[in-house]
């Protein structure tokens, strides 16, 4: 997880987990679309999952 990513999960949650995969993307994104905070956490959950 580097400091762009993290920054990027700030700014806008989506778009830092584009890579991980299609399902991931739309969890998100609901997520943020549901409000920013959970949106900000879940991705930051999803770039620290070391798998």
């Amino acid at each position: 997880m580097n400091i762009f990513r993290v920054l990027l999960a700030i700014i806008f949650p989506p778009l830092s987990i584009i890579d991980k995969g299609c399902g991931s993307f739309i969890i998100i994104f609901l997520l943020t679309l549901c409000g920013w905070i959970p949106g900000v956490l879940g991705a930051l959950v999803i770039l620290n999952n070391t798998k």
